[in-house]
């Protein structure tokens, strides 16, 4: 994460940050109070993330900046999803087994750690787009 701040300027990572934060807020707050079952939306989500994986190998070998932008994108559209899904998830999970006991705090680091998974890779993604190189 460190390499970020030779590549970028600081003030795009700040405002990248920012708006990444408003977006992963705005997002874990409708995949907390929604009704629908987001349950095929995580699925969908899923496949695309491994597709995501694999055109992110294979642009490596290719290089092509079309392939690299369409990644990028999808990246943003995927994770910003993920960020509603796996709060729903965490919020399923909380009902079912409760917070009392060990796994409650099994849970909360499950969650803890997936949410940040999905915050650092949206802001990466938005920072590929939105970010000014040095």
């Amino acid at each position: 994460m460190s390499s970020i701040f030779m590549v970028y300027t600081m003030s795009s990572i700040a405002s990248v940050f920012f708006i990444t934060a408003g977006m992963f807020l705005t997002m874990s707050i409708l995949g907390y109070v929604t009704r629908l079952d987001l349950t095929k939306l995580g699925s969908l989500l899923f496949m695309a993330l491994i597709g995501l994986l694999i055109a992110s190998v294979v642009n490596i070998f290719l290089g092509s900046e079309m392939l690299y932008w369409i990644v990028s994108y999808a990246g943003v559209i995927i994770f910003t999803g993920l960020a509603a899904f796996d709060t729903q998830k965490i919020k399923q999970m909380f009902i079912q087994y409760g917070s009392a006991d060990e796994m409650g705090n099994k849970i909360a680091l499950f969650g803890a750690l997936t949410l940040y998974l999905d915050f650092i890779n949206l802001f990466l993604f938005l920072l590929r787009i939105l970010g000014d190189r040095r």
